[in-house]
């Protein structure tokens, strides 16, 4: 099995924590402590040994941090976790302002004095992040210190997980679609075109689409931890620990690009900036360690990192092999649905975790599955009201009949990542559960039917998700879409559909389609596919060319719990032609009981 299922640690177990944080504090002459959920890396998925913010207040989530002061601390989450922070940490030791983008600095203003001091390590806090809180906390005199310390690890002790050494692998170019050296060049060319002599890469899954390295440093998500630097010109220079290079993988590299021990890094970043050369670094995602560095005598020009746009566009080998890949994982979701429906029938007892630990057995049996994209949410009930659940001996349910089931999950394969949710009713669902999932279903097919110019951006298209649910009062707390890699991460920027997302929209990208709804203490519903955007292309009668989105996912929607009155004939017509293509593209390759199983469940509205 690739989840796992600790349980979650005892909120009130950060009471100690506490009192050895404030007591390091006072000895590092600070007021407060600022601790993020990031790692030097910023990445959204961290390692054991960088999971800070959960080993000091039990909160786990994959967004979030934490603000330690004298005698108040609090936790700051966006709106998919304001429920499981609750759960995971203890009130009594923590306050719930709200965003930490948004809310750290009132909240330091109310709790803090003038002339006080909040420390935070300069690796573990965005470029962006520092400027927007030195600018907010200066209106109250409140001072913000870089540390050379970081004070968690510091009373972490031996507790604290071991750095993992794993080996790095190369992904081959029938999957990635072009070279390393075709990558670079094109990265080069774009720091040719702004006037920069080399960029300053972060980010591991940049770093492994650049170089079309693979690795497994962190959990579900499939690269190494490493820095880069790539100049205008010549070879890029790898930042990574010389034991995770197998020696076939170094003679591969060695014509591309030069490899150096992590603890190099400093010393060239410095070294650049003696010589004159001008850097290029992204704000929102470099450590603040590196502005301390280059920002006195603006040895840097901000950009964004250059691989983000150009690895957001998918090549033709990565839109087939995402293909093959839907195709491969709808297979072992409909066996599964299939299953689970067969399981319930039967009246035999299953639980969340029997749930994730079925679905991942039939994507096993596909014989390509590298890794699953995220740990599976799977939750009954009550629990399915938790937007980002992850289900552990301690939280876990039996599937009771009356409730609702929802399931997020996601597959690693080598020609691709998936990420699907699917709500289930076990048993009967109430006529109110209907309707709730009908509107959720509505703005799921107005985003996957939807027509857009050149140009239109996630913020535009956000709002079609949400129409029927805004017009009962209801709506969700989340983004509607996110980026998804191509064996890389789940989660992918720079594109979204959501009300922060102001990147437009080109062919080749894919996003995720997923609107919900989450009635707190009763259940959650939220339906996933993937999509790809299509080329534009001439609308008949038409004066402007549109794009629109070709749907990745396939399997069925739950057919019990769609209220077809609450449908137009259009969403009619769109449901049953997706169903139809799921039941052609999928029968030929599953078993007789699943085949039929699929049969009835995609039969016309």
């Amino acid at each position: 099995m690739f989840q796992t299922f600790d349980s979650p640690p005892d909120p009130a177990a950060a009471a100690d924590k506490l009192t050895a944080i404030r007591a390091a504090m006072k000895s590092a002459n600070v007021d407060a402590y600022l601790v993020p959920r990031a790692d030097e890396h910023q990445g959204e998925y961290v390692a054991p040994h960088t999971e800070r913010l959960k080993w000091l207040t039990g909160f786990s989530g994959s967004a979030g941090a934490a603000v330690i002061a004298a005698r108040k601390a609090a936790v700051f989450v966006d709106g998919r976790y304001t429920v499981q922070v609750g759960l995971e940490t203890d009130p009594k030791l923590f306050a719930y302002p709200g965003l930490a983008r948004t809310q750290i600095a009132p909240w330091a203003m109310e709790t803090l004095k003038r002339g006080d001091t909040l420390g935070f390590d300069p690796w573990l806090v965005t470029i962006s992040e520092v400027k927007q809180l030195k600018t907010d906390l200066s209106k109250a005199g409140i001072k913000l210190k870089p540390m050379a310390r970081n004070l968690v690890d510091k009373i972490w002790g031996t507790e604290r997980p071991k750095t993992e050494i794993t080996p790095i692998s190369l992904h081959p170019l029938k999957f990635a679609g072009a070279t390393a050296e075709q990558k670079i060049s094109d990265v080069q060319c774009l720091l040719k075109e702004s006037g920069e002599d080399y960029a300053v890469l972060t980010q591991p899954d940049s770093i492994a689409w650049l170089f079309n390295i693979r690795g497994r440093d962190i959990p579900h998500t499939p690269v190494a931890l490493a820095f880069a630097l790539v100049p205008k010109s010549g070879k890029p220079e790898l930042f990574i620990a010389p034991e995770k290079i197998p020696a076939d993988v170094k003679r591969a590299l060695k014509g591309t690009l030069k490899i150096s021990a992590p603890e190099e890094l400093r010393h060239r970043v410095r070294k650049l900036k003696s010589n004159g050369k001008i850097a290029r670094i992204d704000p929102a995602t470099a450590a603040y360690w590196f502005h301390s560095t280059l920002g006195s005598n603006k040895a840097y020009h901000v950009g964004r990192d250059p691989c983000l746009g150009l690895k957001a566009i998918k090549n033709g080998a990565e839109i087939e092999g995402s293909r093959q890949a839907h195709e491969r994982d709808g297979v072992a979701l409909v066996r599964f649905l299939s299953w689970l429906e067969g399981e319930i029938e039967s009246r035999t007892s299953l639980d969340e975790i029997t749930v994730v630990e079925n679905l991942e057995r039939f994507r096993a049996e596909t014989g390509a599955l590298q890794e699953i994209s995220f740990d599976t949410i799977s939750g009954s009930g009550p629990n399915g009201a938790i937007v980002h659940y992850r289900v552990s001996p301690k939280s876990n349910r039996k599937l009771k009949r009356g409730e609702l089931l929802l399931v997020d999950s996601g597959a690693q394969y080598l020609d691709g990542t998936t990420d699907i949710t699917r709500t289930m009713a076990i048993g009967s669902p109430t006529s109110t559960m209907r309707r709730h999932y009908t509107l959720v279903l509505k703005g799921h097919v107005a985003i996957s039917a939807a027509r857009f110019p050149k140009g239109t951006r996630g913020i535009d298209l956000d709002p079609l998700a949400r129409h029927a649910l805004w017009q009962h009062g209801l709506d969700f707390d989340h983004g509607t879409g996110h980026g998804v890699g191509s064996y890389l991460s789940v989660h992918e920027g720079p594109q979204s559909i959501s009300r922060a997302g102001m990147v437009a929209l080109e062919p080749g990208m894919i996003l995720s389609n997923e609107p919900g709804f989450y009635k707190q203490g009763a259940y959650g519903i939220r339906i996933e596919n993937l999509v790809l955007v299509r080329p534009v292309e001439h609308v008949k009668g038409g004066e402007r060319e549109m794009m629109s989105f070709e749907t990745l996912t396939l399997a069925p929607y739950d057919r019990t719990l769609i209220d077809k009155d609450l449908l137009t004939p259009m969403e009619v017509d769109w449901i049953n032609a997706y169903h139809s293509d799921v039941r052609k593209r999928l029968t030929g390759a599953l078993p007789s009981d699943a085949r039929l199983w699929l049969k009835g469940a995609t039969e016309p509205l």
